[in-house]
């Protein structure tokens, strides 16, 4: 690009950013054309006997009305009043007509319509469409019926297109405003949708540390227990121990390599594993029975393959159930899981037969820990009941029904 060209751009830009100050180049482009017509044109034969010569005043009264158009974008109104005071101290002073001030009415009107509202520039369009008939009929020579209406078409087309123009630039502004808005509303759903997410793995990371650092703690109290007498079991419990512990890690890695994911879904690839399911009870319950507690599953109705939300939801109630029965039931409980299918719902049972009713009350007050506050977001994150209380006999109970269709 050569230095002239970006010389020219440069300037437009600036001029762009300070309408006031390419209003001003307008007006002093059009008083230099205004000049050489009042110095140097001679006004037609026809109209020569019915003006009189150009002097002072004239020439005030055109660069008055010629540098108004600098105002005209602020001071829309304003401006064309003064215009037209002008153009009437023109008409009755007997001065030829100019191009500077008959654009500069022009200017003005499309100003009123463009940069003011409905009932503004209505007043404004009327103000100025009174005035120009008056001045045509004031006019020394006889202009014609042609002459006549389209030079009042052409003083409303101006106002048409000042009024169009401030429709379209409305339009335009709501359309950003509308996009501006979604954009807002985008974000707020992005971060409503990262909290929701950050509530889920903080939930499966509590059902995975909770149940499997509960089983390392109770095999290992059993292990230190037994160890000077039956160095045997000792070991079995903890390999079980060494077993749990790198089942909770795979897990861990697993579930944080979601979030791993989009950053990098090549070192999250090889971590994801499916979620479990009530495919996966007996292996859980396994894991349970290995440290001591006793563990009965009854499955009543026809079993049917819930939706996978479900299906883990459910499987992850069981376990932090099963959890809190090895924290709070004591070493001589006894644990019961039961599975009713129906045609529409599944409910699932875990009761115990331990003191674990006081224990978790105590524990826990009136402030439910994460675990219970867990269960309650999984079954109602799929329309289902939960209800969580002391069991008839002693004891602790849960209760969930989930719909098979979530």
């Amino acid at each position: 690009m050569s230095p002239r060209i970006h010389g020219l751009a440069a300037f437009r830009a600036w001029l762009q950013s300070r309408p006031q100050a390419a209003d001003a180049v307008l007006a002093l482009s059009l008083l230099l054309m205004g000049f050489l017509q009042l110095f140097i044109e001679d006004p037609p034969a026809e109209l020569k006997p019915y003006y009189g010569n150009t002097d002072a005043t004239h020439v005030v009264l055109v660069i008055a009305i010629t540098m108004l158009i600098t105002f005209r974008q602020r001071y829309p109104m304003t401006v064309l009043c003064l215009i037209v005071a002008g153009q009437f101290w023109i008409t009755f002073g007997q001065y030829p007509a100019t191009v500077p001030d008959v654009v500069a009415f022009l200017l003005a009107i499309y100003s009123v319509a463009a940069h003011r509202g409905l009932a503004h520039s209505a007043l404004g369009g009327l103000l100025a469409l009174v005035s120009f008939n008056t001045m045509l009929l004031m006019f020394p020579v006889d202009v014609g019926v042609i002459t006549y209406l389209m030079d009042n078409a052409l003083v409303i087309g101006v106002w048409v297109l000042g009024r169009n123009l401030r429709l379209r630039r409305a339009y335009f502004a709501e359309l950003e405003d509308r996009a501006a808005r979604l954009e807002r509303a985008r974000g707020t759903d992005a971060r409503a949708a990262r909290v929701e997410e950050r509530s889920r793995i903080a939930r499966e990371l509590h059902d995975v540390v909770a149940h499997h650092v509960s089983v390392m703690t109770v095999q290992a109290g059993a292990a230190r227990r037994i160890l000077d007498r039956n160095p045997g079991s000792a070991r079995e419990a903890m390999t079980t121990i060494e077993e749990v512990g790198r089942t909770a890690l795979s897990e861990m890695r697993r579930i944080v390599g979601v979030l791993r994911t989009d950053r990098d879904p090549e070192r999250a690839g090889g971590e994801l594993a499916p979620q479990p399911g009530l495919g996966d009870l007996g292996e859980l319950l396994d894991h349970v029975r290995e440290t001591g507690l006793s563990v009965q599953l009854w499955i009543e109705g026809e079993a049917r393959t819930p939706s996978p939300g479900v299906d883990v939801a459910a499987f992850r109630l069981i376990q932090e159930a099963l959890t809190n029965t090895l924290k709070h039931a004591g070493p001589q409980a006894r644990a019961w899981v039961r599975l009713y299918y129906t045609d529409d719902d599944l409910t699932v049972e875990i009761e115990d037969d331990g003191r674990g009713t006081a224990t978790i009350m105590a524990d826990n007050g009136d402030n439910p820990g994460h675990g219970l506050v867990g269960m309650y977001e999984r079954v109602a994150l799929y329309g289902g009941e939960l209800r969580i209380g002391p069991r008839v006999g002693g004891g602790f109970g849960v209760r969930a029904r989930f719909p098979l269709e979530a």
